[in-house]
């Protein structure tokens, strides 16, 4: 069902206001830490703090692990927010959910944040995390090719940017990962090429005003602009990466750049299962499990665990 003019209207009021983020950010982490904070965490998960050695400071980590688990496997979580908002608290939720829909650990990574600690703070974060799960698997009582990179919007182009790292520093290489309307491109402005930015770039939540803000207080330099760390779709080879599940929203700003990445992987000789969520907003995975388009991403999700 198409969104119809009541919603399409309520969209509008919702949607980011044209605001000065470098102003802001700090009033918005501040927010979502309170709303974070009067969330329950149920007693049938067990969570366990760690934190991981990453140059001079360390990563701290949080695995979920579900009451029952059903599937040996875990999820390497690198959440949303522009590179700027968000961390583990505010993804509690989410990070539970998706260790009840899918019977596997989580383990959620609090990478560094911009403006503070830009490119390639968050990555290198990432990339750390990510080498110490797969050097020890077993701690987890699974084999490494049982560990699966998944994020949603930078949190998916950070899965995508560590997959790639892996590949090219050679110390560890991801056999999948779950690419949740991820941001690929470096260019979100009117010079686009892809035409979401230019239909969904306003009115639906993101906007791609918000987008090019975030970009703007990610990067160190505009020579981060051509770095395929910071954009993965730049990247002059895709040969050599994980099976991938790559989801996108169609009224997503960044629906186009998440599709064009897929079918890059794909020319590449990759495996790819590229799935268009119908009527989806940006950010939509977040929602409770009830919702009907966070149900099927995890009847997807759980197909390709499967496989």
């Amino acid at each position: 069902m198409a969104i119809n003019k009541a919603v399409r209207a309520a969209l509008q009021v919702l949607s980011y206001p044209d605001i000065d983020i470098k102003k802001t950010y700090i009033l918005e982490r501040e927010l979502k830490k309170l709303l974070s904070h009067r969330l329950k965490k149920p007693s049938l998960y067990r969570i366990w703090e760690q934190a991981v050695p990453c140059g001079d400071h360390k990563v701290p980590v949080r695995i979920f692990t579900p009451a029952e688990e059903t599937r040996p496997c875990v999820l390497l979580f690198f959440h949303g927010g522009g590179w700027v908002l968000g961390d583990i608290d505010s993804y509690d939720g989410v990070c539970m959910d998706m260790a009840a829909a899918t019977g596997c650990i989580v383990a959620s990574a609090d990478y560094r944040l911009a403006p503070e600690h830009p490119f390639p703070a968050a990555p290198e974060d990432c990339y750390a995390v990510a080498r110490t799960l797969f050097q020890n698997s077993g701690a987890f009582g699974v084999k490494s090719s049982d560990i699966v990179l998944i994020g949603d919007s930078a949190g998916g182009n950070l899965a995508a940017a560590v997959s790639l790292m892996a590949r090219d520093r050679g110390e560890f290489l991801p056999r999948r990962q779950i690419l949740i309307y991820p941001a690929t491109g470096n260019d979100h402005s009117d010079t686009s090429p892809f035409p979401s930015i230019h239909e969904n770039g306003a009115g639906y939540l993101l906007t791609s005003k918000r987008i090019c803000d975030y970009l703007s207080l990610y990067r160190s330099s505009d020579r981060d602009l051509l770095n395929p760390y910071f954009a993965p779709l730049l990247a002059e080879s895709l040969v050599n990466q994980p099976d991938t599940l790559l989801i996108t929203a169609q009224y997503c700003p960044l629906r186009d750049e998440g599709e064009a990445y897929g079918k890059r992987l794909l020319d590449a000789g990759n495996r790819v299962k590229l799935f268009r969520m119908p009527d989806a907003l940006h950010g939509y995975f977040s929602l409770p499990l009830r919702f009907g388009q966070v149900k099927k991403t995890y009847t997807l999700i759980n197909r390709f665990l499967e496989e």
